[in-house]
C-alpha cells in the first residue's frame, strides 16, 4: 500500500548521533529520553500510561497502527509521552473496535510519530549504551542547532513530572476491569474495604482492578496529607493506602517521601506499584538507584518466591530498589533476565509491593492475584 506524504523529522541525541526520518504526529520541537518498548501490542496504552511522560518510546514491533485507537483502551485521560518511534506506521488501520487512526490521536495529544527509522539500531544502542536524551523536530534540520537545544534542555531526572500527571482534586473511581469478550465494563462487586490510592500518574486499569478486589477507591492527589489518613485509619474509615506507578525518578519525590514515612510509622497497611514500589524503599531509608536502559515491555519473567512459578510480566521503570534492602523486607519475586528485585514484603509491617506491572494492559495478565493479596492484607 502506497504512504500517504509525510513531512521529515530531525533527531539529534545525546551521544552524537544525527538521523532523519518521516513524521506522522504533532509537528513540533521536543526533547526527552529516549527508551525502548519490547511490547507486541497495546501501543495506546503505553501512550497514554502517564509512567512515559517525558520519553520517547521506540518500539521493537516493526509495524504499529494496525487497529487504530479507541477509547476503552485509554489508561489516562490523555497521552503523555513525548513521542513514539516505529519501524513502519501503517495509516490504514483495521478493527471494529477503532474510532481513529493512531496518526491523528497523536496529533490531538500534540505528541510526536516518528518512523521509517531502522528500530533495531536504535534499540541495539540503548542497549548498549543505556537510555539517553534526545531531541526531535519537524522544523529544525540543523545539526548543531538541534545539539545546542539538547545541551541547554533540562534532563528527565531533574524533572519532577508526577505534579503535571497527578489527580489536583480527589474522585471515587467506581469502574471494574473492561470485559475483552463482552467489550463492556464488568458490574463492579460488592466493596470489602476502603483504601485511598495516592495518584502519582496512575493507571486506569489499575484502579479498575482495585474496584474488581473488592475495594472501595478512592483516588488522591500527590500533595496528599498523611496525618489525615493516619487518623481515619484509627477511626476505621480507611483499610489502607495504595501507592501508585508514575514517571521519573523517585529520589526527587520529597515531599511524598515524608509523608510516606508517617504511614510507615502509623503501620497503615500499603501496597505500591512502580513508583510507589520504589517510594516505599526509599522512605525505609533504602535509595533506589537507575538501570542502564531500564524495563519496557510484556515480556519480562518473573520467579515468585512463594510459589516457584515463573510469571510473565509487563513492566515499565527507569529505576530500581537495591539489594541490600534484604535487610529489612523479604523478596518475594525476582526478575529472571537480570536477578534484580521485583517484589518486597516488609519484615514487621503491613506493606509490600511490586516493581512490575500485575494489571498488564498491555501484557500477560498472570501477576492480578496480587490486588487479591492486598486485600487478603487488610482483613488480616
Amino acid at each position: 500500500m502506497m504512504k500517504t506524504e509525510m513531512n521529515k523529522v530531525w533527531i539529534y541525541l545525546e551521544n552524537g548521533t544525527f538521523l532523519e526520518a518521516n513524521s506522522f504526529g504533532a509537528e513540533d520541537t521536543s526533547v526527552g529520553e529516549i527508551v525502548f518498548n519490547t511490547s507486541l501490542s497495546g501501543y495506546q496504552e503505553i501512550m497514554s500510561d502517564p509512567s512515559y511522560a517525558g520519553q520517547f518510546v521506540t518500539f521493537t514491533m516493526p509495524e504499529i497502527g494496525n487497529v487504530g485507537v479507541n477509547d476503552q483502551d485509554m489508561e489516562s485521560s490523555k497521552a503523555h509521552a513525548k513521542g513514539m518511534i516505529v519501524r513502519n506506521y501503517q495509516p490504514r488501520y483495521s478493527s471494529f473496535r477503532a474510532q481513529e487512526s493512531l496518526e491523528s490521536f497523536l496529533r490531538e495529544h500534540n505528541i510526536m510519530g516518528i518512523c521509517d527509522l531502522d528500530t533495531r539500531y536504535l534499540t541495539k544502542m540503548i542497549r548498549t549504551q543505556g537510555a539517553m536524551m534526545m531531541v526531535a523536530s519537524t522544523k529544525i534540520s540543523d545539526k548543531n542547532e538541534l545539539k545546542k537545544i539538547l545541551e541547554n534542555s533540562p534532563r528527565i531526572e531533574d524533572i519532577n513530572y508526577i505534579e503535571q500527571v497527578s489527580t489536583k482534586v480527589s474522585y471515587k473511581h467506581i469502574s471494574g476491569t473492561y470485559s475483552q469478550s463482552k467489550f463492556e465494563y464488568e458490574e463492579s462487586p460488592k466493596a470489602e474495604a476502603k483504601i485511598a490510592v495516592i495518584d502519582f500518574g496512575v493507571k486506569r486499569n489499575i484502579l479498575n482492578e482495585l474496584v474488581s478486589a473488592k475495594m472501595d477507591v478512592e483516588v488522591l492527589p500527590n500533595n496528599f496529607d498523611a496525618d489525615k489518613l493516619i487518623s481515619r485509619y484509627k477511626a476505621k474509615e480507611l483499610d489502607g493506602v495504595f501507592l501508585s506507578n508514575g514517571p521519573g525518578d523517585p529520589l526527587v519525590l520529597k515531599k511524598e517521601q515524608e509523608q510516606i514515612k508517617k504511614l510507615i510509622s502509623a503501620k497503615v497497611p500499603m501496597f505500591g506499584i512502580c513508583l510507589g514500589h520504589q517510594l516505599l524503599s526509599i522512605s525505609h531509608g533504602y535509595d533506589t538507584y537507575k538501570l542502564k536502559f531500564g524495563h519496557h515491555g510484556g515480556n519480562h519473567p518473573v520467579k515468585n518466591a512463594k510459589t516457584g512459578l515463573v510469571e510473565i510480566t509487563a513492566q515499565n521503570h527507569n529505576y530500581n530498589v537495591p539489594d541490600n534492602i534484604i535487610e529489612i523486607a523479604e523478596v518475594t519475586h525476582t526478575n529472571l533476565f537480570d536477578n534484580t528485585i521485583e517484589g518486597l514484603k516488609y519484615n514487621n509491617s503491613p506493606i509490600f509491593s511490586v516493581q512490575h506491572h500485575p494489571e498488564s494492559s498491555p501484557g500477560p495478565k498472570e501477576s492480578r492475584y496480587i490486588f487479591n493479596e492486598f486485600l487478603s492484607l487488610i482483613k488480616r
